[in-house]
């Protein structure tokens, strides 16, 4: 069984962009339509744990939330953009977003020591492998 595996079944993927995959989806009370994107993903796996490379461009802090629910924890970022002080818009390809991808946790991933770095546009989640999961040598005694 895989350690980390995606579910991703809230987005409905209609098309590549650029390694992410986005669908147009409507927020419950909204009028707005906002785009909703899979951001595009790397999983690392090292020796002390598992390293999720999210690209998120232009989310800042506090538009990003890591929610961790059972064996489940999912990424959702919302980034926006407005044009400066009297700036009219002649061709628009940015705007307001929202990143979401949900990935299922195995039981090696040490829950309590989960971190996560939002630097220039790319998050790194860092699931720890839990000590029992590390491998280990075994000593030998003489009988």
């Amino acid at each position: 069984m895989p350690d980390i595996t995606e579910r991703n079944a809230s987005v409905a993927r209609t098309g590549e962009t650029g390694g992410a995959e986005r669908s147009a989806s409507v927020r419950e009370g909204s009028a707005a339509r906002i785009e909703r994107f899979s951001p595009a993903t790397d999983i690392i796996e090292q020796a002390d744990g598992f390293h999720i490379l999210m690209d998120l461009p232009g989310v800042p802090p506090d538009g990003l939330t890591i929610d961790l629910e059972e064996n489940e924890v999912t990424v959702t970022g919302r980034s926006s953009y407005a044009p400066a002080g009297n700036d009219r818009r002649m061709h628009a390809e940015f705007d307001a977003v929202e990143f979401v991808r949900t990935f299922t946790l195995s039981d090696m991933v040490d829950r309590e020591r989960i971190r996560a770095v939002l630097k220039d546009g790319v998050l790194n989640l860092f699931l720890p492998k839990a000590e029992a999961a590390k491998p280990r040598r075994i000593e030998i005694s003489q009988g």
